[in-house]
């Protein structure tokens, strides 16, 4: 648990981010966290956020291009692309494998209260699920699975997994390009990530908690 912990720490440091992988650390984390069950934990609307930031820097200008003009767009692409194909990973694996997660016992990595609540997220909003699942922890990992499980119809999955995607890597990303270079944001960086994540899951909680009353 400790070097789980360490290692998080880790990611949400933009300068350890560019000495072990860069951005590309970051596309293969998205993949991660939205494909594979055992991923649920990792940070990806900071990592997003901190990608901004990175891309906007004069100083170390991400690959492939010299200019963040193209690096942008570029990173917001691939980005969207790795979400997607995490989530079409995950569509599978709970289409073919999904009985084995509910036969599984609870560890400290895995709990089947995830899957549970994933379950419910999905039971009230069906497909739109899939879409706003993006911005919340834990749902965005476990809401392709539970389609794949209840058998979803994969053009209606395809479509709500590509928006969800785009809104979701295009206005995290695009709002740490617009922050990265203030001075203020750089020193309290910590405290950004954790305003952000709030901001970006409290109106789906909130709409979600309403409905419900």
């Amino acid at each position: 648990m400790e070097v789980i912990i360490e290692s998080l720490q880790h990611l949400l440091n933009p300068n350890w981010i560019m000495k072990n992988g860069g951005l590309y650390l970051v596309l293969a984390i998205l993949f991660i966290e939205t494909g594979l069950f055992f991923g649920f934990f990792l940070p990806g609307d900071p990592l997003l956020f901190i990608s901004g930031m990175l891309i906007a820097s004069a100083n170390e200008n991400p690959h492939p291009f010299d200019t963040d003009v193209l690096n942008l767009p570029f990173w917001m692409g691939v980005f969207t692309v790795s979400a997607i194909i995490g989530n079409i990973v995950g569509y599978w694996f709970g289409k073919k494998f999904g009985h084995i997660l509910h036969q599984k016992k609870d560890t400290w990595l895995f709990k089947k209260k995830h899957i549970a609540a994933a379950h419910d997220f999905y039971e009230s909003k069906g497909g739109f699920a899939i879409a706003i699942a993006r911005f919340l922890p834990v749902a965005r990992t476990f809401a392709p699975i539970i389609a794949g499980m209840v058998e979803m119809e994969y053009k209606k999955f395809m479509f709500y997994n590509i928006i969800g995607a785009i809104i979701w890597v295009v206005s995290i990303t695009t709002l740490g390009f617009v922050l990265g270079e203030n001075a203020w944001v750089k020193t309290n960086l910590e405290y950004v990530i954790s305003g952000l994540v709030l901001i970006v899951t409290a109106p789906v909680i909130i709409k979600i908690f309403i409905k419900k009353k």
